[in-house]
């Protein structure tokens, strides 16, 4: 390597000094750096206001005994002059000098008999009787004050007054409303976080496996199989849906009580083993009759119908179980609204579990249907077959992406919606089956792959304080919006970091599994899993330590949570309420931080 001079040397590092140089200076331009404002003497008196109120929390809280003693005050004085009223010299009383005078001028007030060692505001009350604070008092060990103010400009021929307020603890302390607020607060920010944390890690367990590179890249099927399962997924989705929906009508029907949804959940695990034991015969597949086919076909459909209407069956037994556990027990009634809550969901969810069923038995015949297609058919035919239903299979794709792209952004033009979409995916179809043959393995792990990544790396850029602007327009401000926007981002987070394991595992194991002729199912259940357990479980208690953190935050936006009422207080400028909810905050985390990498070195 060349050896640099001196005089060049030293000219590079000038002119790294002078880049570096402008690039802070102009980075001092943008973020707009004033130092002049640190002198203002208005923003000094309020950061020091702010900070003393933060550090004096508001958790503790005394009973208070107020003693209010009012002395007569004429502004301005009347002419001849003003003489106040006697007072009681035997009780608190105030005395005034001078004893009237012009808006504006200063008052020397003295106090006596107080109660010793108090303290509280001076007002002066106007003839409107709203409390104009212009001083404080503290009174000494004899319960004598004195203190100065300017009378406000309020002018009147009538009298008007000067109020001392002193206020005294009595009593034990107690915790304040503010610390009892912020604690409910604070429990509901660690279960928003716990049950963000476990939905979130349900749903991206399963997902993580569809962004595994080493298990898709594998994954391959003939152009023909492909373009069968895009136009029977659709209808798979379709009537899934739809036979949700009718096993649900009878459902209704039969659960208006609670004999039949019993008998039936009682009877459906022996007839679903029955129908499975006969759909699927234990002997080789060699050796079942073809004759035997429309039985098992008729006993698979019982399986699957029996299967889902026990499931919506179970759905109805645990509402009305939850509704009535919630009247009758009281104060343990949550247990009946989370019974009566986990029914609700099973039925929401069913529609959709369905629907993806219907699609995945649709592919799984798809693609059965095209490699007999290829064994049987002539490459002629085949050829043939294959352009067209490519053809068919890009169109419907097309037009699918269309209407979800006319559905957000609405373009209301049929030619842009339907017909440039459906005669764009056709020929792009058409021109893939003409140059790929139909028999070519394609990989569409790989696409899978590419697909889940992007939507996960798009749903981790978006913070979880913007997501739950959208979930409380959903479903309303407060700690289920709160859930809803950090379990969305918390797949997404879980999915990448439990792909990214599965990418590290040992193949070893996994080769060994196959090599046996285990199917894919088996490979993931007995040569994965047990490689990604310790590591899985350590992500989890991360995730939930990070949760913990962004609940605190998401309040902000409406989530719910301590951030929700911190924020509150800060807008309000009390801050020595939003003091105890900071103090909250930081305690809190640091037990989770804490705890949770405890438990993670117990698993790996």
């Amino acid at each position: 390597m060349k050896k640099i001079s001196q005089p060049l040397r030293s000219l590079l590092v000038g002119i790294f000094v002078f880049t570096t140089l402008v690039i802070f200076a102009y980075g001092f331009r943008v973020t707009k750096v004033n130092l002049k404002e640190t002198r203002s003497e208005i923003r000094q008196t309020q950061l020091v206001r702010i900070i003393r109120a933060l550090a004096k929390p508001d958790l503790i809280k005394y009973d208070e005994q107020e003693t209010i003693v009012k002395l007569p005050y004429m502004v301005p004085c009347p002419e001849g002059g003003y003489t106040p009223p006697e007072q009681d010299t035997t009780k608190p009383y105030l005395v005034a000098t001078p004893a009237c005078a012009e808006p504006g001028s200063e008052v020397t007030v003295e106090g006596f008999n107080f109660k010793p060692n108090s303290s509280g505001p001076l007002f002066f009350i106007p003839t409107s009787e709203v409390e104009l604070r212009f001083s404080n008092l503290a009174t000494d060990a004899h319960g004598h004050f004195t203190a100065i103010g300017k009378i406000p400009k309020r002018s009147s021929e009538e009298v008007q007054h000067i109020q001392a307020v002193t206020r005294m603890r009595v009593g034990t302390p107690r915790l304040s409303q503010t610390a009892i607020d912020t604690w409910d607060k604070i429990v509901e920010t660690v279960f928003m976080a716990l049950l963000a944390t476990a939905i979130g890690t349900l749903l991206a367990v399963p997902l993580s496996f569809f962004a595994s590179r080493n298990l898709m890249e594998d994954v391959d099927s003939p152009l023909i199989s492909i373009a069968l399962s895009l136009l029977f997924v659709p209808i798979g989705l379709l009537g899934g849906a739809v036979l949700a929906q009718w096993i649900d009508g009878i459902n209704q029907v039969l659960s208006k009580g609670w004999l039949i949804p019993l008998i039936g959940l009682i009877a459906a695990p022996f007839v679903i083993a029955y129908s499975v034991r006969i759909a699927i015969p234990q002997n080789d597949a060699a050796d079942v009759k073809r004759a035997d086919l429309p039985k098992r076909i008729l006993f698979g459909i019982l399986a699957g119908f029996s299967l889902i209407l026990s499931l919506y069956m179970l759905s109805s037994l645990c509402i009305a179980a939850g509704n009535l556990l919630a009247k009758n027990l009281g104060g343990l009634g949550f247990l009946g609204a989370f019974i009566r809550d986990c029914g609700d969901i099973l039925d929401m969810i069913l529609v959709v579990v369905v629907a993806l069923a219907g699609a995945g038995i649709m592919s799984g015949f798809a693609s059965r249907l095209g490699r007999t297609m290829i064994k049987r058919l002539p490459k002629a035919p085949l050829k043939v077959f294959c352009m067209l239903i490519s053809a068919a299979a890009g169109s419907v794709l097309f037009l699918l992406i269309a209407a979800g792209l006319d559905w957000l952004y609405q373009f209301e033009n049929p030619f842009w919606t339907r017909t440039f979409p459906a005669a764009a995916g056709g020929l792009l179809g058409l021109a893939t089956a003409i140059v790929v043959q139909p028999q070519k393995y394609l990989s569409i792990g790989s696409v899978i792959y590419f697909i889940a990544r992007t939507i996960f790396n798009a749903l981790r850029s978006i913070e979880a304080l913007i997501m739950v602007i959208v979930f409380v327009v959903w479903v309303g401000i407060g700690p289920f919006a709160g859930v809803l926007a950090l379990s969305l981002h918390t797949i997404a987070a879980l999915a990448k970091l439990y792909s990214e394991q599965v990418e590290s595992i040992l193949e070893g194991p996994v080769e060994a599994i196959r090599a046996t002729g285990a199917n894919r199912l088996q490979t993931i259940v007995y040569g994965v899993i047990p490689q990604i357990i310790p590591p899985y479980i350590s992500f989890t208690m991360y995730r939930w330590d990070i949760n913990v953190r962004m609940s605190t935050i998401i309040g902000f936006a409406g989530g719910g949570g301590i951030g929700f009422l911190l924020i509150q207080n800060i807008n309000l400028l009390n801050y020595r309420a939003a003091s105890v909810q900071m103090l909250a905050i930081a305690i809190v985390v640091a037990s989770m931080d804490y705890i949770s990498s405890k438990l993670r070195e117990t698993t790996v």
